[in-house]
């Protein structure tokens, strides 16, 4: 009897890579063959560029998997997934395309591989339209602590546009299971710290402006809260091109973290960049949010195959949250629940599935 493939419209509600990456990570997670369609298909570009292949050959490579469409301007695949195993994978985007995207989708499934797993992975570091490598360590890790996963890692080298070239190593231990989590209190702001760096030609007062910018607009909504950036430029033998941005981080009373971040662009002032990555930050504070517009789509997986009920308080829910919850429900019999609160904050509910490892 052949296998039942699920198909999954990857032009729906936010209509990029998330879907597709979403998809891949359950059907490995859930050992459901998965036909993607219309990939990308709210993009200008649609179809398979090079990161997003090489996140699929990557989740390929680690299960094991059948994989066919996985060509350059592809907009449909289906791929047959195969149990985890562990050991040692690399990936090469062979450009800026982002490190930390690839991340997103291979980490799910090394959770629950057989053992230790270590990637190797290679393009961009600090691109746009993606979670800085710095985010990805800094905020998400200590939030997929609280529902029993890490990862160690090691940062070799950065790339930045157009080149990429950077490269950062993942290492993973499995898990059994996932808790729930019950993050609904953010608790006021212990603290904030932070990092402006620039790389390549561009000179240290870069990161100056976009730092003090960042402190003084922080201090001015926050009075008497310990506002800590740091200022450096990158050694040229630890980064591939010229680049520049500012990653905020918020400590919060209750144990939750927030994050804020922007990259500097050829048409953008050292103090928009650092006002961005402030004002980015105060909207999750404001809003009492436990976890930041960008970690809120990120937890969606996480609250789905979770034993438990998780809850997370956040602030408004954004389409890629909407697009993530719309994938988890096809995939998985995980069962959300939005409800509203107040100043623009949201509660999101989730029965996870209780995934366990039996690898």
């Amino acid at each position: 009897m052949a296998e039942l493939i699920k198909d999954i419209d990857g032009g729906i509600l936010e209509g990029g890579g998330q879907i597709l990456r979403m998809a891949l990570a359950f059907s490995v997670l859930k050992q459901i063959p998965v036909r993607v369609v219309n990939i990308r298909a709210g993009r200008s570009n649609p179809g398979l560029r090079a990161q997003h292949l090489k996140g699929v050959e990557l989740v390929r490579d680690i299960s094991g998997g059948k994989l066919r469409g996985g060509e350059i301007g592809s907009e449909e695949i289906v791929f047959h997934p195969g149990k985890v195993k562990c050991g040692e994978y690399s990936a090469d985007t062979g450009t800026a395309g982002s490190v930390g995207l690839l991340i997103q989708v291979a980490l799910p499934c090394i959770l629950f591989g057989n053992g230790m797993t270590i990637l190797k992975l290679r393009g961009g570091t600090n691109a746009e339209m993606a979670p800085q490598i710095d985010y990805i360590t800094e905020v998400f890790r200590p939030l997929l602590e609280k529902f029993g996963g890490t990862f160690d890692y090691k940062i070799i080298k950065r790339g930045y546009f157009p080149r990429g070239g950077g490269e950062v190593h993942i290492r993973v231990q499995p898990v059994k299971q996932l808790k729930a989590v019950n993050l609904i209190e953010s608790g006021r702001v212990v603290r904030i710290r932070g990092w402006a760096f620039v790389a390549g030609s561009l000179p240290i007062k870069v990161a100056h402006a976009m730092a003090d910018t960042a402190a003084q607009t922080l201090r001015k909504a926050l009075e008497n809260v310990d506002v800590s950036i740091v200022r450096y430029k990158e050694d040229p033998d630890e980064a591939v091109g010229n680049g520049s941005g500012i990653n905020l981080v918020a400590e919060m009373s209750t144990g939750c973290i927030l994050g804020g971040s922007a990259l500097g662009g050829r048409h953008l002032k050292a103090e928009e960049v650092g006002m961005k990555a402030a004002d980015e930050l105060f909207q999750s504070i404001y809003t009492g949010a436990c976890v930041d517009s960008y970690s809120q789509d990120q937890m969606i997986l996480l609250m789905a195959i979770a034993h438990g009920k998780s809850r997370v308080k956040c602030g408004p829910v954004s389409l890629h949250t909407r697009t993530a919850i719309h994938v988890a429900h096809l995939l998985t019999e995980a069962k959300f629940t939005v409800i509203n609160g107040e100043a623009d904050s949201n509660f999101i509910e989730c029965e996870g599935i209780g995934l366990e490892n039996i690898s």
